[in-house]
């Protein structure tokens, strides 16, 4: 059995828990447990674990693609997943046999913990500090935005180097050590779901072994492990949203009647153009996606060029799409029922989320002009 087999048949009953829960994680902005304990069940939170530690050994466009199924069922469960992934990817890389068996074996749910309310969206410059105090390291940091804030094992957190040179250095920093705090609960527009909430350290102790990599080494960790995953799992939550919306706003146009002219929605010409645009803007950013999968695992000589596009593209087209399934279903779209609100609410963070579209096009600007990304 292939990988993508074996993916599919453990992400199908993951699936179908989410489609239960979705409605009521949205509405009561509850995190997506069961979702969650369904992923563990089936092993597959252990997607991009190394198979010497007992995962399945996956590429991010494996992530990608279990994100973009979730993400047209419920959005939360995918950034929730999403956010693992990305965690996953770096303990995968730089983190003990130790922490991988446990990730392998579902009893760790991984996150990332870089934006931080001092640096903004440009999340490879931490303010938050690190100083050795004997064989443990004292944390001190104001982590702005962390998905699974409250439900995560563990962070995957960045910080400014203890006495290296370099921008930032990663650790692995578990959720229940003493000083860690979640300030306030989300209650957002979208993602209502994903726990997306400041996380504020306070003289917190870890042992100076959970450093991942070398100290002043995290921003090629940011860059070369986190961001094509974060990137291609991000637009694939783009792109599962534009489905989402697409799908409900067809049925909606292809089931309504002006019954005062006895035909449907979908007979006026001006709805019919509305949604072809639209489905011609999901296939483009689709494409790329599929493109920018298929440059990450291949290793392609134009992978971070696609990385960079990926989540900017999905992201303004997500925008335009769920925008246009509101417009074609008129005032009915404002009613949960109808299934459009919750994708148009759930697409909005796409563009804002770290390294935000602003921030990608400029690098993507000076990718092109042979400027310096960081410079």
């Amino acid at each position: 059995m292939s990988i993508h087999e074996e993916v599919a048949r453990r992400l199908e009953p993951v699936l179908a828990v989410a489609a239960e829960h979705a409605t009521s994680v949205d509405r009561e902005g509850t995190f997506p447990s069961n979702t969650v304990a369904a992923a563990r069940e089936t092993g597959l939170l252990a997607l991009v674990t190394p198979t010497e530690h007992g995962g399945l050994g996956g590429s991010p466009g494996d992530a990608a693609r279990v994100v973009e199924q979730l993400a047209r069922i419920c959005a939360s469960s995918a950034m929730v997943l999403g956010m693992h992934f990305c965690g996953a990817s770096v303990l995968a890389k730089l983190g003990s046999a130790e922490v991988n068996r446990e990730v392998a074996a579902g009893r760790h749910l991984s996150t990332l913990a870089f934006s931080e309310a001092g640096s903004r969206s440009h999340f490879w410059a931490p303010t938050s500090t690190a100083r050795a105090d004997g064989d443990e390291i004292v944390l001190d940091a104001r982590k702005s935005w962390v998905t699974s804030a409250s439900h995560a094992t563990a962070f995957v957190w960045s910080s400014r180097p203890v006495s290296a040179e370099g921008a930032s250095t990663l650790w692995l920093v578990e959720r229940d050590r003493n000083g860690l705090s979640v300030p306030a609960p989300f209650d957002g527009l979208g993602l209502r779901g994903n726990d997306s909430s400041p996380v504020t350290a306070t003289g917190v102790r870890i042992p100076a072994s959970n450093r991942l990599g070398e100290d002043g080494g995290g921003f090629d960790g940011m860059m070369g492990i986190v961001l094509p995953t974060f990137q291609l799992t991000n637009a694939a939550c783009s792109v599962g949203l534009m489905e989402a919306a697409l799908v409900g706003a067809a049925a909606h146009v292809s089931g309504t009647s002006l019954e005062h002219l006895d035909q449907r929605l979908s007979a006026l010409p001006t709805v019919r153009a509305h949604l072809a645009r639209a489905r011609v803007k999901a296939d483009m950013a689709r494409a790329l996606w599929l493109d920018a999968i298929a440059a990450v695992d291949g290793g392609r000589e134009d992978a971070m060029l696609r990385v960079l596009e990926v989540k900017v593209a999905c992201g303004d087209a997500v925008l335009e799409v769920v925008a246009t399934g509101m417009r074609v279903c008129g005032g009915a779209a404002y009613r949960r029922e109808v299934g459009v609100e919750r994708a148009f609410r759930d697409a909005q963070a796409a563009s804002v989320m770290a390294p935000t579209s602003d921030v990608l096009y400029d690098f993507v600007g000076k990718a092109l002009t042979g400027l310096p990304l960081f410079g």
